[in-house]
């Protein structure tokens, strides 16, 4: 378990650029919304990889007795949501990223890229 939301938004950007989640950024809500305290925003190449992306972020999550409180998306594989309440998670194809904007329309939060190591 993860005592701090800042914890658990590092272990779910690891956990998608584990699976080559591109462009994989955090943004800190806190102080700007009541509904959670950070979004993780990435995104895949593919229908296929949006699923990989999201298959193992709630898999990596589960392995540390994190589960989500809902998850929406994977009927289209455009656009994945999975919400851990604290913290809200976005796969989506670029495309879709593109049109909605995210990281624009919450323009006031901090923004926090993160980069595969290797």
């Amino acid at each position: 378990m993860y005592k701090s939301s800042k914890r658990f938004v590092n272990k779910v950007a690891d956990l998608a650029l584990s699976k080559k989640a591109e462009n994989v950024v955090s943004l800190d809500l806190r102080g700007l919304t009541n509904t959670c305290d950070f979004f993780v925003i990435c995104e895949g190449t593919s229908n296929t990889h949006v699923r990989a992306i999201a298959d193992g972020i709630v898999e990596g999550m589960k392995e540390s007795d994190e589960r989500p409180w809902h998850v929406e998306g994977y009927e289209a594989l455009r656009w994945v949501l999975i919400d851990y309440v604290n913290v809200v998670v976005h796969v989506f194809d670029s495309e879709t990223r593109d049109y909605y904007q995210l990281e624009r329309l919450w323009g006031d939060a901090q923004i926090e890229e993160y980069k595969d190591e290797e």
